[in-house]
């Protein structure tokens, strides 16, 4: 019984730790571009876009498609970057335990 005391502990450790990460990853920022940085896009935490960046030069009715295309593709270099931040920071709080794919803390 002494060990399931330990593990519901760990447990709850590593609970409040989550919560502590989500609060931390909600106040970040993270930004994604496209287009050799023609086009910024601004990501918060909690994947809500905060803010585009459009270079003047992309500006032209006649090539209003390569601008959407570039749009969508700095959103989604945002979103790998923040996927790859939200990892890092379950890393830390998980100590490196690999968890499996698919598997979404909190439970």
């Amino acid at each position: 019984m002494k060990n399931l005391g330990a593990l519901m502990k760990q447990a709850q450790d590593m609970q409040e730790k989550m919560g502590e990460m989500q609060e931390r990853l909600a106040g970040i920022e993270v930004d994604g571009s496209s287009g050799a940085g023609l086009v910024q896009v601004t990501l918060s935490g909690k994947s809500e876009m905060r803010g585009v960046k459009v270079d003047p030069s992309l500006m032209k009715p006649d090539e209003a498609e390569v601008l959407e295309d570039l749009i969508v593709a700095a959103t989604n270099d945002a979103r790998a970057r923040l996927e790859t931040r939200m990892q890092d920071e379950m890393s830390k709080v998980t100590g490196g335990l690999q968890l499996p794919p698919g598997f979404k803390m909190p439970f």
